[in-house]
C-alpha cells in the first residue's frame, strides 16, 4: 500500500506538462501581487526557496528578483519540466532539488524568502511544514503562502473537500483563512498582508488535468447536482460543473 508521499508523486509525475500549460497555474493576480511584494522587500542577491514548486510558475515569476531560486518538489518529472523551462526562459538563478515540505533538505537560516503556491493543500503534516519554512528562513525573513482557501461554512466545506478528494486522491485539505491565521501565528510567522481572489475552475479541464477516472467524475457531478442552494451559491456552481474557489495570499515575516 502506498504512502501519501508516494501517492502525491504518482499523481503528479505524469502531469508535469499539463501543469506547465495550465491557465489557472501559469498566470493570475496572485503572481502579480507576489512579484510586487518581493520586489519592494528583497534584494537582488537574496536566496529564495519555492516549496512544492510543481511546474515552476512561482519560481519563474520571482527568480528575476533574487540572486538564487531553489525550486523544490517531490516529483522528478516536475523538476525536469522546471529545469527545461527555466533554461528556455534564460532564468539561470533557478536550481531544482527533490524534497518534501515536511522535511526540507536545507540548513537553518538559509533563505531570505520561502514561498509556496497551490501546494499546501497536499501537505499531510501542515504544522511540520510551516515549522520547516520558519526554520530555513533567516531572522526577519519573509514567507509567501498562496493556496486555495477552504470555506468557513462547514456544509460548504464538506462538499468542497469531497469533490477535491474525488478529483485528486493526493488532496489533503483546503484550510480556511482562520485556520491558517492560527497556524501561522503559532509558528512564529507574523502576518503582514493578506489578499484574496476568486479562482474559477472550468470543470472539463480541471478533471482532465488530473486524469480523474470517469467513475469518480460521475460521483463529483452527482454531488454537485445534489448540493443544496447554500452550497451552490457559495461555490458558484455552474451547469457544466465549473465552480469558483478563493485563492488566498499570505505575506509573512519570521519573528526574530
Amino acid at each position: 500500500m502506498r504512502t501519501h508521499e508516494q501517492t502525491v508523486q504518482q499523481q503528479f509525475d505524469p502531469r508535469a506538462e499539463a501543469y506547465l500549460t495550465s491557465a489557472v497555474h501559469s498566470a493570475g493576480p496572485d503572481l502579480d501581487c507576489a512579484r510586487e511584494l518581493v520586489e519592494k522587500t528583497l534584494g537582488r542577491g537574496d536566496a529564495a526557496l519555492d516549496i512544492g514548486c510543481g511546474a515552476g510558475h512561482l519560481a519563474f515569476a520571482l527568480a528575476p528578483l533574487v540572486g538564487r531560486m531553489v525550486a523544490l518538489d517531490p516529483s522528478p518529472s516536475m523538476l525536469a519540466t522546471v529545469s527545461d523551462s527555466a533554461a528556455q526562459r534564460g532564468l539561470q538563478q533557478i536550481e531544482v532539488r527533490q524534497g518534501n515540505a515536511e522535511s526540507l533538505p536545507h540548513a537553518n537560516e538559509s533563505f531570505a524568502l520561502v514561498g509556496t503556491r497551490y501546494s499546501a493543500h497536499h501537505w499531510r503534516r501542515l504544522e511540520s511544514a510551516v515549522g520547516e519554512m520558519r526554520r530555513v528562513l533567516v531572522p526577519g525573513g519573509h514567507a509567501l503562502i498562496i493556496d486555495t482557501v477552504g470555506a468557513a461554512d462547514p456544509l460548504t466545506d464538506t462538499y468542497l473537500q469531497s469533490i477535491e478528494l474525488l478529483r485528486d486522491v493526493s488532496h489533503v485539505r483546503n484550510r480556511s483563512r482562520s485556520d491558517w491565521h492560527l497556524l501561522l501565528r503559532s509558528a512564529g510567522l507574523i502576518e503582514l498582508e493578506y489578499r484574496e481572489w476568486p479562482t474559477r475552475l472550468e470543470f472539463s479541464s480541471w478533471v482532465a488535468r488530473m486524469r480523474t477516472p470517469a467513475d469518480r467524475v460521475a460521483v463529483i457531478r452527482g454531488l454537485q447536482e445534489a448540493a443544496p442552494r447554500e452550497v451552490r451559491e457559495a461555490l458558484g456552481l455552474e451547469a457544466d460543473g465549473s465552480f469558483t474557489l478563493r485563492t488566498g495570499l499570505f505575506w509573512l515575516r519570521k519573528v526574530s
